[in-house]
């Protein structure tokens, strides 16, 4: 369906106030940047960017909806024939062959890293989103493998493919952060994600493929 021009301007909108958030706290930190801040710079009230972004938090943390969902909507994207943890992996690859700035591979990344470490909140916030990208992929396992209520295998399951995509976004920020270019992170996590692959287990890697009963 086409985007109505009353939602492309929302759209439009929330991105451009949040541009303008990020761009503020990267230049001062977090915790010195007020919402009254932002929204004078974004030229709207602060009960426009309350509309838009809940917490302060959210204007940094602006695509985490995205973030959240990811492992599990990979592993429910699956094809035939292919495991959950084979389905993060070839996902992951496929997103640090591209130098996507989804998994940090972006110039700059280095600044945005920086905001976090200074600021408690948003390192909080952070530790959160892990939690529910984790719980949602343990439902997804669940719902895909249809395991009983009090079945564990779902949990220890979602905790090594969270380990995969855990690791590699851990290595492409500890690298970025140094202003490496990013396609030689590329280089080097693609190779990191054939040692991932060599480590796990066949019960991990042949866990909930499609088409498959367990």
């Amino acid at each position: 369906m086409a985007e109505g021009l009353r939602e492309r301007k929302k759209r439009q909108t929330r991105q451009y106030i949040s541009d303008v958030a990020t761009g503020l706290f990267i230049e001062r930190g977090f915790d010195a940047v007020t919402v009254a801040e932002i929204a004078e710079a974004a030229n709207v009230s602060v009960n426009t960017v309350y509309n838009y972004f809940p917490t302060k938090e959210d204007l940094f943390f602006d695509r985490s909806a995205g973030v959240i969902d990811r492992l599990a909507r990979w592993v429910r994207g699956r094809p035939d024939g292919e495991s959950a943890a084979a389905a993060v992996i070839r996902e992951l690859r496929e997103e640090v062959e591209g130098v996507s700035p989804r998994v940090g591979l972006l110039p700059g990344y280095a600044a945005f890293m920086k905001v976090i470490e200074e600021a408690p909140a948003l390192r909080s916030r952070l530790w959160a989103l892990a939690q529910e990208v984790q719980a949602n992929l343990e439902q997804a396992l669940r719902e895909e493998t249809g395991a009983a209520a009090d079945d564990e295998l779902p949990h220890l399951m979602a905790g090594q493919i969270g380990w995969i995509h855990g690791t590699v976004i851990g290595v492409i920020g500890r690298e970025m952060v140094k202003g490496r270019d990013p396609r030689a992170v590329s280089r080097e996590v693609l190779a990191l994600l054939d040692d991932i692959e060599d480590l796990l287990s066949e019960r991990v890697l042949g866990y909930a493929v499609r088409g498959e009963l367990d």
